[in-house]
C-alpha cells in the first residue's frame, strides 16, 4: 500500500501542500456552489488529474495514516470525487456519474452514504436496471431510517417496470431533428404553429471578449470564455426540417438585461405568447406578450392569480379553444413539489384564479409541462412522482380539466431512462408531435420528433346458428394497458386499435349467447404489421333449455365415459370459462330397455361422470349439477308401429340415449 500512497500523494500532492498555480479544486467548489455543475465537473477532473485515459483514481484504503496532513489528502480527495460524481449527475451526465460514484460508495465517511443511492439512480439512467435494483436494495438495508428509502422503494418498482416495458415496445416512430435545431446546449419545449417551430434554446451567444470571473479565497481565478451557453432564449425556425439549411433566428423580444425565457405558449389566433422568464437566483414567472406585424410588444407579467415572489410558476400552455392556462408551479396549496394548475383566461385576456388539478393527477413529486388536448379531452404531462422509468415520464389522462382517469405511462420508446417532458401535438388528434428528452446526450434536452402508429384488431362477429352478423353484442379488448369496449352495429363489425404487440384478450357477449374469448399471442402479434382480421360466432341458448352434447358414450352396461366422449366434453370447457357466473345441469338418458330403476340409476351415474371429468378439468364443482332421467324422457318413440304391429325402432333408441346439458343460472 505504500506504492499505492506515493503515487496518490504525487498525483494528488496539492491538496497536501494547500498550493496551486491554479487552485483547481477551490474553483470547482466555487463553481459547485453556484450550481454550475458542468464547470465544476471540469474543474474537478483537473484538481485530480483525471484525462480522458484516466477515469480511476486509486484510494489509499489499509494503511495506517501517519499524520493529520494524510487526513486532510484523504478529505479533500474524498469530497472531490464524490462532489464530481454529483456534478456529473445534477447535469445529467450519467455515464461519468456512474464511475465517480462507484468511487465515493467505497468511503466510510458518513458524509457520502447518499453516494449508494445516487450510484444506483445513475445505473437507473444508465438502462442498467438490474443493477440497479441490486444497488436501490443494498441503500435501503444499509439505511433503514433514511427518508431517501421510499424512494429507492420507488425506484425499483420502476427499474421493474423499465424492464417489462422494454420487452414490449410501443408502436411510436422517434427521432431526432436535425442539428440546426439541435445545437450547443440544451433545445427544448417546441411548438409548431403552423410551418413555424418555437423552441427554446441556451445555445451558444457570442459575448466579444468579456470573461467570467471566480472569485476563491487565494485570489481571483480567471476562467475566459467568448461565449455564453448558459442563456436560454426562444428561437424559431421555418420550412422543412429535413432540408440541410436551417434558417434559425432568435425571436425578438424586448427583455432587460440577464433575463432567460423559455418555453413559448400561444393562443389560438397566435397574437399572443406566454412563456416563462426568469433572472439569476430569481423565481420563474410567466410573461405574455402581444404581436404588432412582425414584432413582440415588450412583455408583461400575467398577474398575481399566477405569479409571485414568494413561489415559482413556468411552463404555460393555452388550450386550442383559448380558455385557459395551464402551467407547472411549486405555490401553496399543492400536493406536492411542482404541481399542475389551471385559471380561466377571461375575454379581454385577464386570467382568473387558479386551480389546482387535484390529486388525481398531483403526486407529492414534481409534475411538469402540460399539454390539453381539448378534442380527445387527453392531458399529458411530465411527473417523477410515478411508477415509469425513472426521471421524467410522459403520462396522460383523460378529464375534463375536473375529473381525471387515473395517468398512464406512455411507455417506451416515448419514455427513456432518462427524462422526458414538453410534448406538443402537430395534428388535431395528438398522434404526431414533438418532445424533448436528454435520453441520446450527455447533458442536455434535445427536441424528437414523435408519431404514434396502431395496431388495427379487427373482424365480424355473427349469430353461430344462422351466420348472420350479430348486433348488440359487447365486443371487450384487454391487454396491460387496460380495456377497451365497443358495441356491434347492424354489420356485426368490431374494431380496436392498439400502440403495443402486447398480448391480447377479446371477450364477445351478448344476452342469451355463449360468451366466448379469444386471446391473440405475443408471437401472432409482434408479426403482424398493421391488421388483424378474425371472424367469430357466439352461440344462442334459452334458459332451462336443454342442449343435447352430440356422440357422448359410454362403456357398455356402464357409466365410464369413452375417450372419444371426453373430448365432446371438453367443449364445454371454455364455455364454461368464458362464462364464470353462469351455472349448468348435465342430464343423462337411457332408451327403455331394462328396468326402470335400473335405467334411473346408469343415468344418474353417466351424468355424474361427466360432471366428475368437468371438475376434473377445474370447471367448480358448485357450477355443475348432475341429474339422471332414466326411460321417462325419450325424444323419439323407442318402437314405431309398422302393419299394426311393434317393431324396434333402433334409431329412435339411439337418440333417446343421451346427454345433453342446459342452463339453469346466467
Amino acid at each position: 500500500m505504500r506504492k499505492i500512497l506515493f503515487f496518490f500523494l504525487l498525483a494528488f500532492g496539492g491538496f497536501a501542500n494547500a498550493q496551486y498555480v491554479v487552485n483547481y479544486k477551490k474553483v470547482a467548489d466555487t463553481y459547485f456552489e453556484n450550481k454550475d455543475y458542468y464547470a465544476a465537473a471540469t474543474f474537478y477532473k483537473k484538481a485530480l488529474k483525471i484525462t480522458g485515459d484516466s477515469s480511476q483514481v486509486v484510494l489509499p484504503y489499509g494503511k495506517e495514516r501517519k499524520s493529520a496532513t494524510d487526513d486532510k489528502v484523504i478529505e479533500d480527495y474524498e469530497g472531490a470525487i464524490y462532489n464530481l460524481a454529483e456534478s456529473s449527475r445534477l447535469y445529467r451526465e450519467f455515464n461519468d456519474a456512474e464511475k465517480y460514484y462507484a468511487i465515493a460508495i467505497t468511503f466510510t465517511n458518513t458524509r457520502y452514504k447518499k453516494a449508494l443511492f445516487y450510484y444506483a439512480e445513475s445505473l437507473r439512467a444508465n438502462k442498467k436496471f438490474n443493477q440497479a435494483i441490486d444497488a436501490f436494495q443494498q441503500f435501503i438495508q444499509k439505511n433503514p431510517g433514511d427518508p431517501l428509502t421510499k424512494d429507492a422503494k420507488k425506484e425499483i418498482e420502476s427499474c421493474k417496470f423499465a424492464i417489462e416495458e422494454m420487452r414490449f415496445p410501443r408502436m411510436i416512430q422517434v427521432k431526432k431533428v436535425p442539428a440546426g435545431i439541435n445545437g450547443l446546449g440544451s433545445n427544448y419545449a417546441p411548438v409548431k404553429i403552423n410551418s413555424e417551430l418555437y423552441f427554446t434554446s441556451s445555445r451558444p451567444v457570442t459575448v466579444g471578449s468579456k470573461r467570467d470571473m471566480v472569485k476563491t479565497a487565494t485570489g481571483e481565478i480567471q476562467v475566459s470564455t467568448k461565449a455564453n451557453p448558459f442563456i436560454n432564449n426562444i428561437y424559431t425556425t421555418k420550412g422543412e426540417f429535413s432540408s440541410a439549411e436551417i434558417d434559425v433566428k432568435k425571436v425578438d423580444i424586448n427583455f432587460p438585461k440577464n433575463i432567460e425565457i423559455a418555453a413559448a405558449a400561444f393562443t389560438p389566433d397566435r397574437n399572443t405568447m406566454y412563456f416563462t422568464a426568469w433572472k439569476d437566483k430569481e423565481k420563474y414567472a410567466i410573461y405574455s406578450s402581444r404581436k404588432a406585424g412582425e414584432k413582440w410588444s415588450d412583455p408583461q407579467p400575467v398577474g398575481l392569480q399566477v405569479n409571485s415572489k414568494d413561489f415559482n410558476s413556468s411552463q404555460p400552455f393555452v388550450t386550442s379553444d383559448g380558455k385557459f392556462l395551464l402551467f407547472s408551479s411549486d405555490r401553496s396549496g399543492g400536493y406536492g413539489k411542482f404541481d399542475l394548475w389551471y385559471c380561466a383566461i377571461r375575454e379581454d385576456g385577464s386570467l382568473g384564479q387558479a386551480v389546482n388539478f387535484g390529486p388525481d393527477i398531483n403526486t407529492a413529486d414534481d409534475e411538469h409541462a402540460p399539454y390539453y388536448n381539448t378534442l380527445t379531452k387527453k392531458l399529458l404531462f411530465s411527473t417523477d412522482g410515478r411508477v415509469g422509468f425513472g426521471g421524467l415520464d410522459f403520462f396522460e389522462s383523460e378529464g375534463d380539466l375536473v375529473n381525471w382517469s387515473k395517468p398512464k405511462n406512455l411507455g417506451f420508446p416515448f419514455n427513456s431512462s432518462k427524462d422526458d417532458l414538453y410534448f406538443t401535438a402537430s395534428d388535431d388528434q395528438g398522434t404526431k408531435g414533438y418532445i424533448s428528452s436528454d435520453r441520446e446526450s450527455s447533458c442536455c434536452l434535445e427536441v424528437f420528433e414523435v408519431k404514434k402508429e396502431y395496431l388495427s384488431i379487427a373482424g365480424l362477429l355473427t349469430d353461430c346458428k344462422t351466420r348472420l352478423p350479430l348486433a348488440d353484442a359487447d365486443v371487450t379488448l384487454t391487454n396491460a394497458e387496460g380495456s377497451q369496449k365497443m358495441i356491434t352495429g347492424s354489420d356485426g363489425i368490431y374494431t380496436f386499435k392498439v400502440d403495443s404487440k402486447r398480448p391480447v384478450k377479446l371477450l364477445f357477449a351478448k344476452d342469451n349467447y355463449f360468451a366466448v374469448t379469444k386471446n391473440y399471442l405475443y408471437e401472432e402479434l409482434a408479426k403482424a404489421d398493421t391488421l388483424l382480421d378474425k371472424e367469430y360466432c357466439l352461440s344462442p341458448f334459452k334458459l332451462g333449455i336443454p342442449i343435447t352434447l352430440e356422440n357422448i358414450y359410454y362403456e357398455f352396461n356402464s357409466a365410464e365415459l369413452t375417450e372419444p366422449s371426453k373430448k365432446v366434453l371438453d367443449f364445454l370447457i371454455p364455455i364454461m370459462e368464458d362464462n364464470p357466473q353462469m351455472e349448468i345441469e348435465l342430464s343423462s338418458h337411457t332408451d327403455n330397455i331394462g328396468t326402470e330403476e335400473y335405467n334411473l340409476d346408469l343415468s344418474n351415474r353417466r351424468a355424474k361422470s361427466c360432471t366428475d371429468y368437468l371438475e376434473s378439468k377445474g370447471i367448480a364443482a358448485a357450477r355443475m349439477t348432475s341429474k339422471g332421467y332414466g326411460e321417462s324422457m325419450p325424444i323419439e318413440p323407442n318402437e314405431i308401429i309398422v302393419k299394426r304391429k311393434k317393431k324396434d325402432n333402433p334409431e329412435g333408441r339411439a337418440k333417446n340415449r343421451r346427454t345433453a346439458f342446459k342452463v339453469i343460472k346466467k
